[in-house]
């Protein structure tokens, strides 16, 4: 593709980024003037699922980018929308080989999925199970009790499940840590959004995420070296 082409292609996603703003009109064009005469910038199709970083009409990255796949999941009077949001964001941090920490919803989708009941497991209050053994949390990592009344640690990488339930580990500890999920490179948007690497490639460029847009491993990696903290985000 051809510079003129590219610097097409960049106006094109300014102007799709002011429509999708709800801006029309003069004020519309104006807005889109603007934002085609700043520098430095990120700018990602929801609906193409397409990533651009574009300085002056110049694309300098083009990449597939997994969005949002746009799901409801419901359960105890609680709602989460699986959206990315569309407008205007700023790079607010970069890290390196990010950890995720598991939200409450991740452990619902996953007991739904699995036919499983939904229990919560407090720091504080051990569970004796139907078989006499005992769920308790000690050193911020949950393990059983044994009849013998030892306490063996479960593995910080599963689910915690016992007597048909998938029991929630409290916040802060260390079996909501998974590490690998999001790759080697994180981009802070705020809320809980971001870019991020995945380790299921398979679902780049696809409607598959829970709201952040995951890269292939290339383009996150380039992205992290190349997108300074504060530049401008736009989102359509």
């Amino acid at each position: 593709m051809g510079r003129t082409a590219l610097r097409l292609l960049g106006a094109a996603m300014v102007l799709a980024t002011a429509v999708a703003s709800g801006v029309a009109g003069a004020q519309g064009d104006a807005r889109a003037a603007a934002l085609h005469s700043e520098g430095f910038r990120v700018i990602v199709s929801l609906e193409r699922r397409r990533l651009w970083v574009v300085d002056r009409g110049d694309t300098l990255l083009a990449a597939r980018v997994a969005v949002g796949k746009g799901t409801t999941l419901a359960y105890g009077g609680s709602a989460w929308s699986f959206d990315t949001p569309r407008g205007v964001r700023t790079v607010l941090a970069k890290e390196r080989d990010p950890v995720w920490v598991a939200p409450d919803w991740s452990y619902i989708e996953t007991a739904e999925r699995e036919g499983l009941a939904v229990r919560w497991l407090a720091a504080d209050r051990p569970v004796t199970l139907r078989d006499g053994r005992v769920l308790a949390m000690r050193d911020g990592a949950a393990g059983v009790v044994g009849l013998d009344g030892q306490f063996r640690a479960l593995p910080l990488d599963e689910h915690i499940v016992f007597d048909d339930a998938l029991w929630i580990p409290p916040m802060g500890s260390r079996n909501r840590r998974v590490p690998g999920v999001l790759g080697a490179y994180r981009l802070v948007l705020g809320d809980g959004i971001g870019f991020h690497g995945t380790n299921d490639p398979g679902s780049v460029g696809r409607k598959a995420t829970h709201g952040c847009m995951r890269l292939d491993d290339a383009d996150i990696a380039w992205l992290y070296e190349h997108v300074p903290v504060g530049t401008r985000v736009y989102i359509y």
